[in-house]
């Protein structure tokens, strides 16, 4: 099997080759230098050249809060970008999975998102993505959807670097405790989404470490298994303040992966004890 991977440069695309290259599985690792999304030439191009069984799509636009005065970029690469990727799936009768996001929900309530529910996206980032799980589904029938939320990897920037790096300039720092969700290691996420582009149970799956907490509640849990000393304030969404609307609910049941025989991830606990080991 051979497989191209967009977004090879973000924290997820550099798992997701590293995992397919483990298992014997080609993988070509491709990000905007190689082939440029927005561009439906340069698509077409590079995946005919390629020639692979299934396409992974993990690149994205998704810096949240520019998305809001950047609409158009955001709109290019996460809408446009994936329907170009849809479009030579289609032509060369290929699988294709599209990673996308809990932002796609209205982000309110407490109960868990089914992967079914109804999409209400409050952000331009959110509806930009659940435009390419459009263009997905309108395109194409073998398809993976595959929704992530508060993602951590080895290769980039994410929430639990960023508390380490705060804690070293500041001895207290201020964290949101009414957004709630399931923190996300890429290297566990990279062994289901390898799992899964090798089957035919297509369709729409939601997929995180097991657990739910706020972010105030990750990080008191970074700094305590980090072994680091701060002071950690919990604060409202409201009094933090940003740019773009944050989902409030970011539970999503994990059901359906159980009901198609999918593997799911460790607790998001000892996904961060790993990672922190990893770091270090």
């Amino acid at each position: 099997m051979k497989v191209l991977v967009t977004g090879v440069k973000g924290q997820l695309g550099f798992d997701v080759v590293n995992e397919l290259t483990e298992r014997g599985i080609e993988a070509v690792g491709v990000d905007i230098d190689q082939m440029d999304i927005t561009d439906a030439a340069s698509v077409d191009k590079v995946i005919k050249e390629a020639g692979p069984d299934a396409v992974i799509h993990c690149a994205a636009y998704t810096a949240v809060d520019a998305a809001e005065e950047n609409e158009e970029s955001c709109r290019r690469v996460n809408a446009e970008g994936t329907q170009n990727i849809a479009n030579i799936c289609k032509e060369l009768d290929i699988k294709m999975l599209y990673i996308s996001t809990d932002y796609v929900f209205s982000g309110e309530g407490e109960r868990p998102w089914e992967p079914e529910d109804a999409c209400d996206p409050k952000s331009v980032y959110g509806q930009t993505k659940y435009e390419g799980e459009l263009a997905v589904k309108n395109t194409l029938d073998k398809y993976f959807i595959v929704r992530i939320a508060w993602v951590f990897g080895v290769n980039g920037k994410n929430f639990i670097k960023t508390m380490l790096n705060l804690a070293k300039t500041h001895d207290t720092i201020r964290v949101v405790n009414d957004q709630f969700g399931s923190p996300t290691y890429t290297y566990d996420l990279a062994k289901l989404l390898a799992d899964m582009v090798q089957t035919e149970k297509y369709g729409v799956y939601h997929a995180t470490n097991e657990g739910v907490c706020s972010w105030y509640e990750f990080a008191c849990e970074i700094f305590r298994k980090a072994k680091v000393q701060v002071n950690v304030i919990p604060v409202s969404t409201e009094e933090y303040g940003a740019k773009a609307p944050r989902p409030h609910n970011s539970r999503m049941s994990k059901e359906k992966l159980t009901e198609n025989g999918f593997e799911r991830l460790p607790s998001w606990q000892d996904a961060l004890e790993r990672f922190l080991k990893k770091i270090s």
